[in-house]
């Protein structure tokens, strides 16, 4: 068997000899590969969830990644309650995300000898799956690293995450549909067969198994012990960055960035108002917030916003890097009077909501008409008892319940209810 698979091959890492790790067996790749199947299934349908909060189908401003076609079809009207749900479904996608990294390259180093096997093809069905490995490993690669850097607030690479993060999802997962149906057969009669290691030269070895394994320092099961010790502590150093308020504390690999100090307006930011351009005329006496729709339009200053009936509201922010905050306590004007200053009231329509922010993306937002009517949604001025700072939005920002933490503008300037945006 080990002559058939040399001959002609170049050597060094397309022999099998050069893989001699004791620990490579289809059993462990079949427990890891299982962790893979669920985990990144999860981390899947949480992503096109997360795609979804952004209302991509109700206007251009909203959508990050133009020309999707097809890839939109399973999109639908982002709902306001539970309030929580954005919350739960992004934490859940970037947590288990940094979790899964051990299994991923646990599972990839050992798989790693069929990836230099020779010769590289053998047949078409033999091709396909190769292509498709290729696709499957750089797919991971790709939607881990850039996950990863937009958690950590670290854009380098080209192009918009968004556009750039979605699209690759649809790779991957193509190339990960196609790998388990070749191999979700073989798997299950491993995990059957249990950690018995098969002799190198039968079929069930499948290539993983060392033909001159080096003597082992470690059992196959304390191999998988240290794989899940390696995630229990990267969820221990990231999840508290879902969870918020004193357990934000515990996420290391979180990034504590802008530090909003204590107090009321204590809780976590993204964007500063300097990082944008906000300037300090801009939110001074000359500010005006203007409402326009139904052909109409009224100008606002400040004072008279705050002699508007003030409603309050409980509710977090959570953004698509994965952090979010407790339930804050939010007080403004309801969206629905602001619409009545137009004559729209209770009928009231999607609305665009527009920024001063001169720089970054997501300076305006289209809501829809539920997220609008919705007695919670908020033309924020005060939280937590006092007067929203300059970093979380002053002096009005929009608090939307369920809404992505960008689609709750800060800064607003301009509220447009009813028209083409």
């Amino acid at each position: 068997m080990a002559s058939r698979w040399q001959a002609g091959s170049p050597g060094g890492p397309s022999r099998p000899e050069f893989w001699r790790s004791p620990l490579r067996g289809p059993w462990l790749t079949a427990v890891l590969g299982t962790v893979l199947l669920f985990g990144v299934t999860i981390l899947f349908l949480t992503g096109l969830l997360s795609y979804a909060a952004y209302d991509p189908d109700l206007a251009a401003v909203n959508d990050q990644t133009p020309d999707k076609g097809w890839l939109g079809f399973y999109l639908f009207s982002w709902p306001t309650s539970p309030y929580w749900l954005y919350r739960v479904t992004q934490g859940v996608h970037v947590t288990l995300g940094i979790v899964l990294v051990p299994v991923l390259l646990a599972k990839l180093w050992s798989v790693i000898p069929k990836l230099f096997a020779w010769p590289p093809v053998r047949s078409a069905a033999q091709a396909v799956e190769r292509l498709s490995l290729l696709l499957l490993v750089g797919g991971a690669g790709f939607e881990f690293v850039t996950g990863i850097l937009n958690v950590q607030l670290h854009y380098i690479f080209p192009g918009s995450f968004y556009t750039l993060h979605l699209y690759g999802a649809w790779v991957f997962i193509g190339a990960f549909a196609v790998h388990v149906t070749f191999r979700l057969p073989r798997a299950v009669r491993s995990l059957r067969a249990g950690p018995r290691q098969p002799a190198a030269d039968s079929e069930e070895a499948a290539g993983l198994v060392s033909p001159r394994p080096a003597a082992p320092t470690i059992s196959r099961r304390g191999a998988l012990g240290m794989v899940g010790l390696g995630s229990l502590a990267l969820f221990v150093v990231t999840a508290g960055q879902s969870i918020g308020g004193w357990f934000r504390q515990t996420a290391l690999l979180a990034p504590h960035g802008q530090d909003p100090g204590p107090g009321p307006n204590g809780f976590q930011i993204n964007k500063t108002a300097a990082s944008v351009g906000i300037r300090p005329s801009d939110t001074g006496p000359a500010w005006r917030l203007t409402v326009r729709g139904a052909g109409r339009q009224t100008d606002l200053t400040y004072d008279r916003l705050l002699s508007l009936p003030q409603n309050d509201a409980l509710l977090p922010i959570a953004c698509v890097e994965g952090w979010s905050t407790p339930d804050q306590h939010w007080s403004g004007v309801r969206l629905t009077d602001l619409a009545a200053l137009v004559g729209l009231g209770t009928d009231t329509p999607q609305v665009l909501v527009e920024s001063l922010q001169r720089g970054g993306s997501f300076s305006s937002v289209v809501l829809a008409a539920h997220q609008a009517r919705d007695a919670r949604s908020l033309l924020a001025v005060r939280v937590n008892g006092a007067v929203l700072s300059r970093d979380h939005g002053y002096p009005a920002r929009v608090i939307i319940p369920g809404a992505p933490g960008v689609h709750n503008t800060k800064w607003v300037t301009r509220l447009t209810f009813g028209e083409p945006s």
